[in-house]
């Protein structure tokens, strides 16, 4: 006897409305991330009559490009690590500190505006308060007798550059630090503190364990971050400091330095810097990720 029994029907098809809900963010990121990228790659490798070349790429490795990519890099290092370090201290004072609750909304919420506060109004910012008429430089040399520039200090210098950039660092690594430190449980340093561990002992060998994985994929994401700023810098500083971002923008503006393949290679090893920061941000968030659950 041969079974007629039917097979259940199939269910229908569901539509993955949550699948097409991401769509535009992938035709936000082809159309103004990849395809720009393919281009940059095509332009780094062809020449002004459009024949295919690896003179763009050499170029790179001239005294002067070098010499840019080596500022560049001390800069963004140099804002990243103080950035990373000023920005901790105050999220741990905020968050575990003993201050009234209403400040900390107050302070990330201001933090969520400084972190974006960049570009020209951030330099003139900075002019108008500590340039060589600055309010600030004024303040000192009238009521305090100490010439701030006599001493040696200059805004458009590597350290004034970098104390720009402080402004917006210190901000974004509050902003991205703080789900780190709200992971640390009261528990972990009670514990502790039953089994007669300091606080020393405690930040040493279970806070600052802990957050460690995060504090260094901040450090990556800070550092791409102040490597591809230009506007700040080229506002402030001009030509007087000599960083990629400005050497490619003098390349691309069309005056007597105008070379459209060596900026696209110019822009090319930018990319491949920051995409090294971003990776090693990702990667390392993600091991974070499992204290913070």
């Amino acid at each position: 006897m041969t079974d007629t029994t039917l097979p259940p029907p199939k269910p229908p098809r569901r539509i993955p409305w949550d699948s097409l809900a991401v769509f535009p963010f992938v035709i936000f990121a082809v159309m103004f991330l990849f395809l720009p990228t393919l281009s940059l790659v095509g332009a780094a490798f062809t020449d002004r009559a459009g024949s295919f070349t690896f003179d763009n790429i050499a170029g790179l490795f001239t005294d002067q490009i070098l010499a840019a990519y080596w500022i560049s890099i001390r800069i963004s290092g140099a804002s990243a690590i103080l950035g990373a370090l000023i920005g901790l201290a105050i999220t741990l004072a905020i968050i575990r500190g003993r201050l009234p609750a209403g400040l900390r909304s107050a302070v990330m919420t201001f933090s969520g505006v400084a972190s974006n506060f960049a570009g020209v109004p951030l330099a003139f910012a900075f002019i108008a308060t500590l340039g060589r008429l600055g309010l600030v430089t004024i303040i000192l040399r009238t009521v305090f007798g100490f010439d701030l520039y006599r001493s040696g200090f200059n805004l458009l210098s590597f350290w004034g550059l970098t104390l720009t950039y402080l402004y917006f660092q210190i901000p974004l690594m509050m902003l991205t630090i703080a789900p780190a430190v709200d992971g640390l449980k009261k528990e972990w340093n009670e514990a502790a503190q039953m089994l007669g561990a300091s606080q020393w002992q405690f930040w040493r060998y279970v806070g600052l364990p802990i957050l460690w994985p995060s504090f260094l994929g901040t450090l990556s994401l800070l550092f791409a971050n102040a490597f591809g700023a230009i506007a700040t810098a080229w506002a402030l500083t001009g030509s007087n400091l000599n960083i990629v971002t400005v050497l490619l923008y003098n390349q691309i503006r069309g005056d007597a330095l105008q070379n459209p393949g060596l900026g696209a290679a110019l822009a090319l090893g930018m990319i491949v810097i920051t995409s090294l920061a971003n990776v090693i941000y990702l990667v390392v968030a993600a091991r974070a990720e499992r204290w913070m659950k």
